[in-house]
């Protein structure tokens, strides 16, 4: 099932089900979702991010590829940090470069959509708890990270394009990731590459912090990071999900 938020004209965004061209009402809620009645074409709406999370949590370092490539160790434990929801896009919007920034860096990622309240989860448990996958680009100011300030180099606005749709069909361990660049291709790594799979770092992190159904965890980017500057194209795909695609632009 392909779960998406969306608008028609300029109403109000709506939650629904895409399934063949068409949109249908989302039944069920997040913890057992289905479609009802049909909504409107695929055709005449606009796609936004699929849901709107209370917090993103975000895995750093989770890519045995990213680690060799920087030279550092495996990491025992999974580095964990946070986004602002401030952040979130949608296919199409423009991620927004600032004129002050030197480097700003795209992080293609696979985002887990929680569709029940997950505290204790044990990792052998996860798929209870997971609503499905989406595509991310965990958008990075690099030069501002050097001294630490994560929250200033990952929390701008638009830093979180997700999308296009939350599939729901799918399982996370051995997944397709890429990332092109202007139609090259710069990232291109397997899912089962990650450290910490998604039931790993799910039993880590719920054991402080509980998470509620709509919240995502990004699950961290493999080797191959690099800039990207206004007037590129960024698409990030993961088999079996689909291509989030923006732009870069200048901040205003």
């Amino acid at each position: 099932m392909r779960i998406i938020r969306y608008v028609e004209g300029n109403g109000q965004p709506h939650s629904g089900v895409l399934a063949d061209g068409t949109v249908y009402e989302l039944v069920g809620g997040w913890e057992n979702p289905s479609a009802g009645r049909r909504r409107a074409a695929e055709a005449d709406i606009q796609l936004l991010n699929p849901c709107t999370p209370g917090i993103i949590i975000c895995a750093g370092g989770n890519y045995r590829s990213q680690l060799a490539e920087l030279g550092k160790p495996v990491p025992n434990e999974p580095p964990i940090f946070l986004k602002g929801i401030n952040t979130l896009a949608g296919p199409g919007d423009a991620i927004l470069h600032p004129r002050e920034l030197d480097r700003l860096e795209y992080e293609g990622e696979l985002a887990v959509v929680l569709g029940r309240t997950a505290r204790n989860v044990r990792a052998a448990d996860y798929r209870d708890y997971v609503l499905g996958y989406t595509c991310a680009n965990d958008v990075t100011a690099s030069n501002w990270r050097a001294d630490g300030q994560w929250t200033r180099a990952k929390s701008l606005d638009t830093f979180c394009p997700m999308g296009p749709w939350i599939e729901t069909a799918i399982s996370g361990e051995s997944l397709r990731l890429q990332t092109r660049l202007n139609s090259e291709t710069v990232q291109d790594c397997q899912t089962s590459d990650m450290v910490f799979g998604v039931g790993e770092l799910l039993e880590w992190i719920t054991r402080w912090i509980t998470l509620q159904p709509g919240d995502v965890l990004l699950t961290a980017s493999p080797a191959g990071v690099g800039q990207m500057k206004p007037g590129d194209t960024v698409e990030v795909e993961v088999a079996g999900i689909g291509v989030l695609t923006n732009t870069v632009a200048w901040r205003t």
